[in-house]
């Protein structure tokens, strides 16, 4: 019999909540600036991978975290250059990233450990370990990731930014008409570039928790498919950060229940569909009334109206 609301079950949301929150953050950057970005999994994958060998490499989790920081921003750099720049489709560019980043890190395994499977034992980002003395919630957040903690953070400054700040404002601005803020003389592909850069950079970083914080290696294709349910997690909480925070943290409870369900007699394959299934089932009823940025997906050409 599974408990619905164990504390195991409770700890298991936050750390599985964690790259999504973090990873539907990056999504946010993205399409808050009307660049679309399905390539969110392959760039959370480059970032797992960047993470674990520099981890490796250098014996240090937290030069990985860097790591994994500049690979997002490189592939943020490449995506908004694709889009911003070349005016190319939004989508198909983020497909090719995630065939890229699926090939080429099976590819780097190899050849840097002739192991297509996963790397060698790195070092691990530190927990907290000193929280269980706290009543009542002590032995939930005892042993949260830092990573986690630093997402949390980052949610609160991103809203604070992106709501109350004029930066924030012309930001959200180019996404919903980006020649009405032309006409105003805010740089339309300056703040473009920037964004997905940045969101870019934190789709990295999300992808290092799974490899330095869950787990102390990267393993092929070890994303599996979180990307895409960010991505969904930013829809359903309405291209908010505090929204996406709350989704995460539903799709995390699901995959947490998956996890432990796998102990009872059903079938397994069934059970592997489940958080799948619930990404499905939220966003028919979501999608309706979901609105994104009115530029979301659209290609913006300078000086044109």
């Amino acid at each position: 019999m599974i408990s619905f609301m164990s504390d195991g079950i409770i700890q298991a949301t936050i750390a599985i909540a964690t790259p999504l929150f973090i990873g539907a953050l990056g999504g946010i950057f993205n399409e808050r600036v009307g660049v679309v970005n399905v390539g969110l999994d392959g760039i959370m994958l480059s970032g797992a991978f960047a993470a674990a060998v520099t981890s490796y490499f250098t014996q240090s989790a937290w030069l990985g975290i860097l790591a994994s920081l500049a690979v997002g921003a490189l592939l943020g750099l490449l995506h908004a250059g694709i889009c911003v720049g070349f005016k190319a489709d939004h989508v198909i560019s983020g497909v090719a990233i995630n065939i890229l980043a699926s090939s080429l890190t099976v590819f780097l395994l190899q050849y840097m450990f002739h192991n297509k499977g996963q790397s060698p034992s790195s070092p691990q980002i530190g927990q907290f370990s000193t929280l269980s003395s706290l009543p009542v919630i002590g032995s939930i957040l005892n042993n949260m990731s830092y990573l986690t903690v630093i997402g949390l953070a980052l949610i609160i400054f991103s809203h604070i930014f992106l709501y109350h700040t004029k930066t924030g404002l012309r930001l959200r601005s180019v996404g919903e008409n980006p020649y009405a803020a032309q006409s105003l003389g805010i740089p339309v592909q300056k703040y473009m570039y920037l964004s997905v850069i940045v969101g870019c950079a934190l789709a990295g970083l999300a992808g290092s928790f799974l490899s330095i914080g869950m787990l102390n290696v990267f393993t092929k294709n070890m994303t599996a498919g979180r990307g895409y349910i960010a991505l969904a997690a930013m829809i359903f909480g309405r291209w908010t950060p505090f929204g996406s925070l709350g989704a995460s943290v539903l799709f995390g409870y699901v995959l947490a229940w998956q996890m432990n369900a796998q102990g009872l007699r059903i079938p397994a394959q069934f059970v592997e569909t489940i958080p799948y299934l619930a990404t499905l089932i939220i966003l028919a009823f979501v999608a309706k009334r979901a609105r994104g940025p009115a530029h979301d997906g659209k290609i913006f050409s300078l000086g044109e109206h």
